[in-house]
């Protein structure tokens, strides 16, 4: 099964999935349309088997700072989070970035 992404597009938005984050855990993956690596990770990212919430940082830097803000991890892209209770439990930027790891903390 691939990946259901969404797009973050308001902060409004933003503060739904952190309130999610208390009922089940939530990805979050910031993109740049512009940047191959970021094409890459997409394309990894798409084997994960749960929502994707797509925050695209050209178009929404708004609400990439605001993760920044609310997690305290410095602005990467490409960037995966995974929310627990509010809180990071798992990032990775760029080459790091990997569905297996991801998939553990959405599972564990």
């Amino acid at each position: 099964m691939l990946a259901n992404f969404k797009n973050v597009e308001s902060l409004d938005g933003l503060d739904r999935l952190f309130t999610q984050s208390y009922e089940r855990p939530v990805v979050l993956l910031k993109h740049s349309t512009t940047c191959g690596i970021s094409s890459g990770v997409y394309r990894v990212v798409q084997n994960i088997a749960a929502d994707v919430n797509v925050v695209v940082i050209q178009t929404h830097r708004d609400i990439s700072n605001a993760i920044a803000a609310r997690t305290g991890l410095r602005h990467e892209s490409p960037q995966a989070i995974v929310l627990r209770d509010g809180r990071p439990v798992y990032h990775a930027s760029h080459y790091d970035i990997e569905a297996e790891h991801i998939e553990e903390k959405l599972n564990g």
